[in-house]
């Protein structure tokens, strides 16, 4: 069992830098526009800075309906577009395209829960200061809400782990690639198992680190 695992050392090293790529992209791309995204839903809700229902209603429809897509049902759906972007429909980084999509408005609902969670009072005594509206963006709500931010990135993370273990299963790569081909077609156990382990320690890892930095930023 041992050497039949030691002779896939090279393959489980490859799945492990495909899956860091596609988990990786998909994380950039929540924190490049989930973000912005997440701040603009909370920004033009009713009674705060931007208040704006056309807008507001508008985002949120996007995002609840990416949401309500099972991430399988969105890969399948995104392929034309996967190709138009990529050339391709298979490898790590063709997954990562609906891996970012799926991942972009899921982050941003969670930074808009985040955001909700600053005291009302913090924002009214800066707009009481003159602050403008960036600065309060800025300074104040991310300042304050850094905290659950970061404990929402880890959320959003070990999600994306798990989803690209499912992309693997299409022709994304990495770990859920490898536990199919070999654990599963080939009815080697010993991959499975060690596949598991292996996402288990991800987790455990990305779950650790993320806590330990939101209980460091956190200002209570």
């Amino acid at each position: 069992m041992f050497n039949n695992l030691l002779s896939l050392a090279p393959d489980f090293w490859k799945a492990i830098g495909e899956t860091f790529a596609m988990v990786g992209i998909s994380v950039g791309s929540a924190l490049l526009f989930g973000t912005p995204l997440g701040i603009l839903i909370f920004v033009t809700g009713h009674g705060q800075i931007f208040e704006h229902k056309v807008i507001h209603r508008v985002v949120n429809y996007v995002v609840n309906t990416v949401r309500s897509l099972p991430f399988v049902i969105l890969l399948v759906a995104l392929i034309p577009l996967t190709r138009l972007m990529i050339g391709t429909t298979i490898g790590p980084i063709a997954a990562s395209v609906p891996l970012s999509i799926a991942a972009i408005p899921y982050f941003a609902r969670l930074v808009e829960q985040s955001l909700r969670e600053i005291p009302k009072g913090v924002i009214e005594a800066a707009v009481a200061m003159g602050a403008s509206p960036l600065e309060i963006i800025w300074k104040v709500m991310l300042n304050e809400a850094r905290s659950s931010i970061v404990s929402a990135l880890t959320v959003t993370s070990i999600s994306l782990l798990s989803y690209s273990a499912m992309a693997g299963t299409v022709g994304g790569g990495g770990i859920g690639d490898l536990a199919i081909r070999f654990g599963y077609y080939r009815f080697q156990t010993e991959v499975m198992i060690a596949t598991i382990i292996l996402l288990i320690i991800w987790v455990q890892i990305i779950q650790f680190v993320g806590s330990r930095l939101a209980h460091v930023l956190d200002k209570r």
